[in-house]
């Protein structure tokens, strides 16, 4: 199955190029845009996904995401930005965006995110669903199991989903709204707690019952990391 491809619009040649180089690593298919008028008929050229600076010039990028929901286009938005004011992650959220990345960043952040965007969108980046493996743990998304020395630990779906999330992504440190979002989704008013519930439960099913070494490590006023390999 071919690669999930991805525009990239972001008029910062240096970050253009680090996102454009980590995602192409990972197999993604990029295609890049420096304007508005540009990253629209890219777009509408075909792409899976987009990820969109704010800052773009000609047409920003909540003008862009305007125009691709007016047009019908339903692809994810990835939205990227300076600025980091909340008024203008509510604006370009309720324009459309799926998501919403303010600099500075990391490259491994942004590209768990997309990954996480195209599982929940029905797309896929790889050739097939995941397979994690870390010693006595196996972590697979096609059967929906969470395996200790091959037998099922039995994970309810939220449980399971946001291990895959961390697990997916060993050593990227997720803040608790950004798990929130990819576990989730945006339409979900809970509170950010129930990030701290859900891992407190994933730990005791890890740790306690199956007595593997801690695996999710908590990030202090921050969030959540799967350890690395």
């Amino acid at each position: 199955m071919p690669s999930l491809r991805i525009v990239v619009a972001e008029d910062d040649a240096a970050i253009r190029e680090l996102l454009v180089h980590h995602l192409a690593r990972e197999g993604f298919r990029c295609t890049e845009t420096i304007d508005g008028p540009s990253t629209l008929r890219a777009v509408r050229a075909g792409t899976d996904l987009v990820i969109l600076d704010v800052g773009l010039p000609v047409v920003d990028g909540f003008d862009v995401v305007r125009t691709l929901r007016r047009e019908g286009r339903a692809l994810p938005v990835v939205m990227v930005t300076a600025r980091s004011d909340e008024v203008d992650r509510v604006i370009g959220l309720e324009l459309g965006a799926d998501d919403y990345v303010t600099k500075p960043f990391s490259p491994r952040e942004v590209i768990a995110r997309v990954r996480a965007l195209a599982r929940r969108g029905g797309l896929t980046a790889d050739a097939a669903p995941v397979l994690l493996r870390f010693d006595r743990l196996e972590v697979d998304e096609a059967a929906r199991e969470v395996r200790v020395d091959g037998a099922d630990i039995g994970l309810k779906p939220r449980e399971f989903a946001l291990l895959l999330q961390l697990a997916s992504n060993p050593g990227v440190a997720f803040s608790r709204t950004a798990l929130l979002q990819a576990v989730w989704g945006f339409d979900f008013d809970g509170d950010e707690r129930t990030v701290d519930v859900h891992v407190r439960r994933l730990r005791a099913k890890l740790e306690d019952e199956a007595q593997l070494p801690r695996l999710v490590y908590t990030i202090h006023g921050f969030g959540y990391k799967f350890a690395r390999g």
